[in-house]
């Protein structure tokens, strides 16, 4: 019974191994298609480049994007403008590679740290600062067009 399943499957497996021989590609409709000729005229409708001109203008003239910041500091009182200048020297002599911007959105005087297109990049600084300003969080906002720094393998 043994050598009867032994020689069924050295069968079988003989039949599956000459089921993937290769054979030469014959000749098709594929192989027979003409070559892209060099000239290719595009008949589109003329308002598609008013469109793509106005698209180009509008975002040309926008200078910002949306992405995320890190609030180390906001305030409403009296003095809250001095106050967030103050805190702008006093995180710039901590980081200063990172971009900070005073922005007041009646009432209150923000500070606003960096420019991260996603929220995991706020992420870390917000994790090296958090000590240092407890009141720090990230916020959604329209930010500068952040530079791209070349990655660095280790």
């Amino acid at each position: 019974m043994k050598r009867l399943l032994l020689v069924f499957l050295s069968l079988l497996t003989n039949l599956l191994l000459n089921a993937q021989v290769y054979l030469p590609a014959q000749n098709n409709e594929k192989t027979n298609r003409p070559e892209v000729t060099k000239n290719l005229n595009i008949n589109q409708d003329p308002r598609l480049d008013k469109m793509l001109g106005w698209h180009i203008e509008n975002n040309r003239i926008r200078n910002k994007i949306e992405g995320f910041r890190v609030e180390v500091f906001f305030s409403s009182d009296f003095d809250a403008r001095e106050k967030s200048i103050r805190k702008k020297k006093e995180f710039l002599s901590d980081y200063p590679d990172y971009a900070v911007h005073i922005k007041y959105i009646s009432p209150n005087f923000r500070v606003r740290v960096g420019d991260f297109r996603t929220k995991n990049e706020a992420l870390k600084l917000y994790r090296e600062i958090k000590n240092n300003f407890p009141v720090a969080f990230i916020v959604a906002d329209e930010i500068d067009f952040p530079l791209e720094k070349p990655i660095q393998y280790e």
